[in-house]
């Protein structure tokens, strides 16, 4: 039986300021007072100027004052508590979407490692009054990585939420929803890595012992950033199958936040391969993140015994033993120019009988194991009021070419002849699982390589994709960039998400919350970048409540965040 340090709050009290309407216009708007940041702390330090500046905080929002008060009593059952006869129960509850032409909410990531191993918040202070000040610029909620390796990260069916559930309390308390991401990767290049988070450590020794349980390559390099798909139904994790520890993580997720759902977690996005997107690890997450280098890296992951059992499997069903030992032997690792290899190359074995057949099964176990997913996801969380989110990588390098070698060895099956991104929305449209995306800031411009890349055209095909299957669409930046240039850049593509004649909505998430974010000449460049988003309006938490009236409103909890 799994142990969870931390249970869910069975009980919420809610008390709400019933005044008339006609009082509600003055006394029932409050202006926000500035935090008093302790001068010994060198990281609230940082936000002081924000939370202080009367040029700042000009442009203030007025939010209407509800007061929530949480507690938990161990000895209560984790049931639903009984309905009240008075009316004042929080109940989860999806809050109305936004159609198409409404605006766009955004959210901001916190720090990777905003919880440490320990189980607590890194640093209280710091983080309660950025949450204040991203509250009063409008944003509608934040993005938490509920990572895998620290929740259980000791052993096997042992959670340990209670940094987390810090976490989310305090950002209910100034008012913001949150996006839980269920993040069953690694984070980071490694130990020497500030931010390092592994994958668990019983996890990496079993990979020790049962080295197949990692990606591998044809030059035998493995990848442990995120479990390989072949195992998705072997019980190799202590009796679990992967597909069995995910879903045992996010039951107990669940069970944990059960009465946050639909209230203060109106999202979860579920991660589906490296760095939280459905793809292979063809290039390391790390390099990714370098333009610069992330174009000559392109790499089949699929050598470790079990995919080449599978593959094996498929070449014997039509009679062709000879293509069940590996990837396509033309396929080089260095794409600096994929032209000179036989498999990418215009007029290469990519369009054959042979290169047809690799790339349905290749990108069609990727899709399975994106299936597997949302069909778990779908059934832990139905009737919890949270929308569910997956997330596609964005490999825009080499789009250019007929082949589009880069998208092929992540597992997209995106070629001048073939459509890769329909089938994945299809997908996600067939469970209800939005489409999130990243480098919404990203210009051709930017690339170096104008002849073979297109960040903008990658975006066009996957936007068109997700408008077909009637997807709402989450973007991302790539880096955090606040120069006019590219905001710009992010609100000319949230247009071209959000317009048209198709009942979807759009959020953005601005990744990450950092120094640069708060930086006093940055800060009014992003509070105007939100105005922009939402068309001038502001966006804040709805709870539904078993009354007549409904508010846009912070929540406000007992407990003092000192």
């Amino acid at each position: 039986m799994a142990v969870i340090f931390c249970p869910p709050p069975s009980s919420i009290a809610v008390s709400i300021d019933r005044r008339s309407s006609d009082q509600r216009s003055s006394p029932f708007r409050r202006r926000f007072t500035p935090p008093r940041l302790a001068s010994s702390s060198r990281s609230s330090r940082w936000l002081a100027p924000i939370l202080s500046s009367p040029s700042l905080l000009r442009r203030r929002f007025t939010i209407p004052r509800l007061a929530v008060s949480c507690r938990y009593s161990p000895s209560e059952s984790h049931e639903d508590p009984p309905p009240s006869s008075t009316g004042g129960d929080v109940h989860a509850g999806t809050p109305p979407s936004r159609r198409s032409g409404e605006g766009a909410s955004v959210f901001v990531t916190v720090p990777a490692n905003s919880v440490g191993q320990g189980g607590r918040i890194s640093n209280r202070k710091a983080m309660s009054a950025s949450l204040k000040a991203l509250a009063l610029a409008g944003v509608e909620g934040v993005v938490v990585e509920f990572w895998w390796g620290i929740v259980e990260g000791d052993a096997p069916g042992v959670y340990d939420w209670r940094g987390y559930t810090d976490l989310v309390s305090m950002a209910g308390h100034h008012g913001l929803k949150v996006r839980a991401i269920m993040a069953f990767h690694q984070y980071g290049s490694g130990p020497s890595d500030p931010c390092w988070i592994p994958l668990p450590d019983w996890v990496l020794k079993e990979m020790d012992k049962e080295p197949d349980l990692a990606y591998s390559d044809k030059f035998g390099r493995r990848s442990k950033e995120y479990i390989s798909l072949g195992c998705d139904n072997l019980p190799l994790l202590k009796g679990r199958s992967s597909i069995q520890a995910y879903s045992d993580f996010m039951r107990s997720f669940r069970d944990t936040f059960k009465g946050f759902l639909g209230i203060v977690i109106t999202e979860v996005q579920i991660g589906m391969g490296p760095a939280g997107e459905l793809r292979y690890p063809s290039c390391p997450s790390e390099k990714l993140k370098q333009p610069s280098t992330a174009h000559e890296l392109c790499v089949f992951q699929c050598y470790d015994k079990n995919m080449l059992a599978s593959l094996r499997a498929c070449t014997h069903d039509i009679g062709m033993h000879e293509w069940g030992y590996g990837g396509p032997l033309g396929a080089s690792d260095s794409m600096q120019n994929p032209e000179e290899a036989c498999f990418f190359r215009t007029d290469g074995s990519w369009n054959s009988h042979y290169g047809r057949f690799f790339l349905e099964w290749y990108s069609g176990l990727l899709l399975h194991h994106g299936e597997r997913l949302c069909m778990v996801a779908n059934s832990i969380f139905l009737h919890t009021g949270v929308k569910i989110f997956a997330k596609v990588a964005r490999i825009y390098w080499h789009y250019y070419m007929c082949s589009h070698p880069s998208e092929l060895a992540a597992g997209y099956y995106n070629t001048v002849t073939s459509d890769g991104y329909h089938p994945m929305a299809r997908l996600f449209s067939k469970y209800k699982v939005s489409l999130c995306c990243t480098f919404f800031d990203m210009q051709d411009a930017d690339e170096h390589n104008k002849s073979k890349s297109s960040p903008e055209d990658f975006l066009r095909k996957l936007v068109h994709a997700a408008r077909m299957h009637n997807l709402s669409v989450s973007g991302e930046n790539f880096g955090t960039r606040l120069d006019d240039r590219a905001l710009e850049q992010v609100i000319n593509i949230s247009k071209l998400c959000s317009d048209g004649a198709y009942e979807t909505s759009l959020s953005f998430n601005y990744v990450r919350m950092d120094r640069h974010l708060f930086n006093p000449h940055n800060w009014p460049r992003f509070t105007h970048f939100v105005r922009q988003m939402s068309h001038g309006r502001t966006f804040q938490a709805k709870l539904d409540f078993r009354r007549r009236e409904q508010y846009f409103s912070s929540v406000s909890t007992a407990e003092n965040f000192t």
